[in-house]
């Protein structure tokens, strides 16, 4: 049985009663998975958006770096925000020293990814960035699905997958070409 937190939803929910962590999307009703569908087509459509606004903020620090960091500290307040809006429950923030040593490293990888794209979009272009930020995603999304590595359900590489790829390194190739 799926315990409570004090405000009375499961604990494996966020306050949006949104599920932390699914071993499957199979478990999901289909309504809340078209709207995870459409959060995470959304979450990809703003990440051009977020690298030219990033460029432009590189041009004016004249550091990418620089840029990178304003933007995380941005949004380091705007989560601060939320979680105090939200009243987070700061009890759990205990557990967090459990984790794998390979978990800290998420904020390096994001680190990195914003100041590559910063780097990147002016000098390839955004949709030849976006291509081959997309294709390098899918590329270890696929293994890491077929391993199930770090928790996440198993997804075997099958043709279908594989057809999926190189029709991503098409595309890329065609962005590229014209």
């Amino acid at each position: 049985m799926v315990g409570l937190v004090s405000s009375g939803r499961p604990e494996n929910t966020s306050k949006l009663g949104l599920p932390f962590y699914s071993k499957s999307y199979k478990n999901i009703n289909k309504m809340r998975y078209l709207i995870f569908l459409l959060i995470a087509l959304t979450a990809g459509a703003v990440l051009p958006l977020q690298a030219n606004f990033n460029v432009e903020m590189g041009k004016a620090a004249k550091e990418p770096v620089f840029a990178g960091f304003i933007s995380f500290l941005i949004g380091t307040i705007g989560l601060l925000g939320y979680l105090f809006f939200m009243r987070y429950d700061t009890s759990s923030l205990k557990t967090v020293t459990s984790v794998n040593w390979y978990v800290w490293s998420a904020g390096i990888l994001g680190a990195f990814y914003v100041v590559a794209v910063i780097i990147l979009t002016p000098k390839l272009g955004t949709a030849l960035t976006f291509g081959l930020v997309v294709t390098g995603q899918m590329l270890l999304s696929v293994i890491l699905d077929h391993y199930g590595l770090f928790g996440t359900s198993t997804h075997p590489i099958n043709w279908q997958r594989l057809v999926g790829i190189v029709l991503l390194i098409t595309g890329v190739v065609l962005i590229r070409k014209f």
